[in-house]
């Protein structure tokens, strides 16, 4: 039988072991010569082909396609809360969340601190407000963000434990984690193991689990709202505009019973922040970059890609940027503490005096931990969303800019000059607002905190910039075309 065309072995020997007739050996030869043409018309053509479409080329490898268009090449599905009216108890809540006459002073509401136009956080750039009977006390913290806590969890610490009704002795849980290896987080692995970190809660230290007690605590906080007592709010919620609607859901004694009007009142709070789709729009360009809706630019991809970095930024490490297996849009926070080592900011009042400390889970607000020392330092990890509106940044509200906060990740270990005063002497007085028995606390194994004094900073000026137009991007009020 003949060989096929596509042989090229034209001594190859026949059945009967003779060698194969000149024609076949002529055929193979032509065959061999018409394949080598081929080839190189082929290669001249996708050179042509290059030179004229390069774009169109196979992208390096590491180069993602969408950078192409700025599209996401796997759209996805969000589940978004349900855009529904609010309940009659929420709409309520919005009427308490907004009532200045609740206050000592008359002037304060919820709503001055975290302001709707500001995504529920602070509404200037004063690093911490003024409050008290006649608004002239400052606060010792910068207004935490209420959007996008509708996910959070109760203040925990460790593995998840089975629901029970006794509470978790939190003392107990950290002293069996005290002397465990922290866990590294790496942006683009799962989320660290919380064997070592707290977890959840609310305010900057935790110390409440849920919406109705967080807002009650700044009622009763002397350089807040200012209220002596639970007796003096209820006093003030029975006198309100709004106090009928008590009645309706409650029934007529409850504005005689001062912890249950209190309590419902809260409620209706919580429920005003968890139904109102306000506090969580989910409407950012990333949103719908993710639902295949909107297209980043070259330096949003770019910046995307360096926050996801392990090995630059990753910033993803703790702000989760991915959606969970199911949908849920992701919320740009592992909800864990961490000590971060932010400079002292001599604009609080209460920094003048140089033996304050504010060390968030240790104290001095939050005591049930205060002899945990190992968490001195520590500050719950906010949510990025909206952070490019936010005035200013850390618990402290010792940064105004992006600029500045970026400055502080890539340079708060390799020229931390840049980053903190001088005493003296003139040295660097590192960690300035964590007491020197404390600053083994601070994150130093984290990129980029892994490097050290003197290395090459993980990011350039130009990457930094691009990863903050990527922050940009989590804005909300983006109207995709």
């Amino acid at each position: 039988m003949n060989q096929p065309l596509h042989t090229v072995s034209p001594a190859a020997p026949s059945a009967g072991g003779a060698r194969a007739p000149d024609a076949v050996r002529r055929t193979a030869r032509r065959t061999v010569l018409w394949s080598l043409a081929v080839s190189m018309l082929a290669a001249f053509a996708v050179s042509a082909y290059a030179l004229v479409y390069p774009q169109r080329m196979p992208e390096p490898v590491g180069l993602l396609v969408e950078d192409l268009t700025g599209a996401n090449p796997h759209p996805i599905v969000l589940r978004r809360p349900l855009a529904e009216p609010l309940s009659g108890l929420a709409q309520l809540g919005k009427q308490i969340f907004n009532d200045p006459s609740l206050s000592a002073s008359g002037k304060q509401s919820c709503a001055s601190c975290h302001s709707a136009q500001n995504s529920y956080g602070p509404p200037n750039a004063f690093p911490v407000q003024f409050g008290g009977a006649h608004m002239t006390l400052a606060g010792y913290r910068s207004p935490p963000s209420l959007a996008y806590l509708y996910r959070q969890q109760g203040f925990s610490i460790g593995p998840e434990a089975a629901e029970t009704d006794i509470p978790p002795d939190l003392s107990a849980l950290a002293a069996q984690a005290a002397g465990t290896t922290r866990a590294v987080k790496t942006a683009g692995a799962a989320p660290a193991a919380p064997a070592m970190v707290p977890q959840g809660g609310l305010f900057w230290d935790g110390r409440v689990d849920t919406l109705q007690e967080q807002a009650l605590g700044p009622l009763l906080n002397p350089v807040e709202m200012a209220n002596t007592s639970e007796a003096e709010v209820a006093h003030k919620l029975a006198a309100a505009k709004y106090a009928d609607a008590f009645k309706a859901f409650f029934g007529v004694n409850v504005l005689n019973t001062t912890g249950l009007l209190v309590a419902e009142a809260m409620s209706a709070v919580s429920r005003y922040e968890f139904e109102d789709q306000s506090f969580h729009e989910f409407s950012s360009k990333y949103d719908y970059w993710l639902e295949g809706k909107a297209r980043l630019t070259q330096a949003e991809l770019h910046g995307m890609r360096l926050f996801n970095d392990p090995n630059k930024a990753n910033c993803a490490g703790c702000h989760l940027s991915q959606p969970s297996k199911d949908g849920l849009p992701p919320l740009f926070t592992d909800t864990q503490y961490e000590a971060l080592g932010a400079p002292r900011n001599p604009e609080i009042a209460a920094n003048k005096d140089p033996k304050f400390y504010d060390l968030g889970v240790c104290g001095p607000f939050r005591r049930d931990l205060a002899n945990q020392t190992q968490y001195c330092g520590m500050f719950l990890t906010p949510t990025l969303r909206n952070s490019a509106n936010r005035p200013v940044y850390f618990h402290n509200g010792v940064y105004r800019t992006l600029e500045q906060v970026m400055d502080f990740y890539n340079f708060r270990n390799t020229n931390p000059d840049r980053i903190y005063p001088r005493d003296a002497s003139g040295k660097v007085v590192k960690y300035n607002d964590i007491p020197p028995q404390f600053q083994a606390n601070v994150d130093v194994v984290d990129a980029p905190f892994d490097r050290k004094f003197g290395d090459k900073p993980a990011m350039t000026e130009g990457e930094m910039r691009d990863i903050i137009a990527f922050v940009k991007t989590l804005n909300d009020g983006f109207k995709p075309n």
